[in-house]
């Protein structure tokens, strides 16, 4: 998930040393016709992914048939969505508006901590919603005393305690080091590369210790997930009637599709080389995954689970209902 961006050189030669007390982020510059362009765009993503994420919420809470520990886990996800974009569009809102472009030093790295610790969070989430429809279309008969409301409640907050536990020190270490020269970041959030580009001094441990604990959560969650669905594809090619494969595949499409959209930007992003792909090109498939994503996921999920538009017309239902009374 981290970018590897072209940013000012810094002057080291500079017999005064100049401690940096806040950054610029660049975010994506223009003239101001532009800039309102991109401010409007990015609000309306903003508010029909908390409208979006929001009714599947209140889905999930007010819709009795979906009281499983499928839409559980989709009601909470929703919910870590909704987060996930507000770790960075409201402060692209503020850049976008903003003459200075600044962020303060603190502001900047709490960003930091939240984005990464909700995207950590979002990789083991689709983890375990992987493993829980191998469950429900390996182990069908397995699966009611299995998935529990007691275990789904476990690993969901497992979910959030690790994502959210595994980079306070590594963060917290790279915040120590010391800042000098530019404070220039051309993106539109603070991310690890070019915040160890404008430190001063080299830190090959703290380094090594973000990136090694990054690729492994992205490993595992992504091989898991893999395994899972190899499984799962092999258990539905066994089922003999060609309902019951339909009917096994819509209920694990969505995920899927989730899981590409989100992993195919990140992977791009954080497997290949991002020395090789353009400043502009990178803040857009970081944009993808950390914004539009959460977009995308409601639409996902309400269009392609007939439970889910069903629920979301009864809850339509009810509303008009007690609006005439």
């Amino acid at each position: 998930m981290s970018v590897l961006l072209g940013l000012r050189p810094m002057n080291r030669s500079a017999t005064h040393i100049h401690v940096v007390t806040e950054f610029v982020l660049l975010g994506f510059p223009g003239c101001w016709e532009i800039q309102i362009f991109l401010f409007s765009f990015f609000l309306v993503v903003y508010v029909l992914t908390l409208l979006g994420n929001g009714t599947i919420i209140c889905a999930v809470r007010w819709e009795p048939r979906l009281h499983t520990p499928m839409y559980f886990l989709l009601g909470n996800f929703a919910f870590l969505e909704i987060w996930y974009a507000s770790s960075t569009v409201p402060n692209v809102l503020a850049n976008i508006l903003s003459k200075t472009k600044a962020i303060s030093f603190s502001g900047c790295f709490l960003q930091f901590y939240f984005f990464f610790s909700l995207g950590t969070t979002e990789c083991l989430f689709l983890a375990v919603m992987a493993y829980d429809r191998y469950l429900a279309i390996c182990h069908p008969l397995h699966y009611p005393t299995v998935m529990t409301g007691k275990l789904c409640r476990t690993l969901v907050s497992l979910c959030w305690l690790t994502g959210f536990l595994g980079y306070p020190i590594p963060i917290f270490l790279i915040s120590r080091l010391p800042f000098c020269g530019s404070n220039i970041i051309d993106h539109f959030l603070c991310d690890m590369d070019p915040l160890m580009a404008l430190s001063c001094a080299p830190a090959p441990i703290t380094e090594l210790i973000f990136y090694t604990q990054s690729s492994l959560v992205l490993f595992f969650t992504i091989m898991y997930i893999l395994r899972s669905y190899i499984l799962l594809l092999r258990a539905v090619f066994l089922v003999p009637s060609a309902a019951g494969r339909r009917k096994a595949f819509s209920t694990c499409g969505s995920h899927l599709a989730v899981v590409s959209l989100f992993y195919g930007t990140v992977m791009v992003m954080y497997v290949s080389p991002t020395y090789g792909i353009p400043t502009l090109m990178q803040k857009i498939l970081t944009l993808v995954y950390s914004i539009m994503t959460p977009l995308f996921n409601p639409l996902i999920y309400s269009l392609r689970n007939k439970d889910m538009k069903l629920a979301l017309r009864n809850i339509l239902f009810r509303m008009r209902i007690s609006q005439n009374s």
